[in-house]
């Protein structure tokens, strides 16, 4: 199974149509061409990927790969502690 940081890199290379390869945990938004609509699309795959639902106020504070994959393994330890 792949983890957490491999899965969010595919999704967003599929949805940017671009190589995951091109995709580090590093690469900024704007560096990606990722703009707001783009940021909600991929919350919406996102949240279907991991079953889980990410807060409309945190996806302001998304700038880079890396801060998409610390949020969701926050929000995946989150569901598993309170499960």
């Amino acid at each position: 199974m792949e983890d957490t940081a491999t899965r969010i890199i595919h999704i967003i290379a599929k949805s940017k149509s671009l190589p995951p390869e091109s995709i580090q945990p590093e690469s900024n938004f704007d560096d990606l061409q990722i703009d707001s609509l783009d940021k909600i699309n991929l919350t919406f795959e996102i949240e279907e990927a991991f079953n889980i639902t990410i807060p409309d106020d945190s996806l302001s504070s998304l700038r880079t790969v890396q801060d998409v994959i610390t949020g969701v393994q926050r929000l995946q330890a989150e569901k598993s502690a309170a499960s």
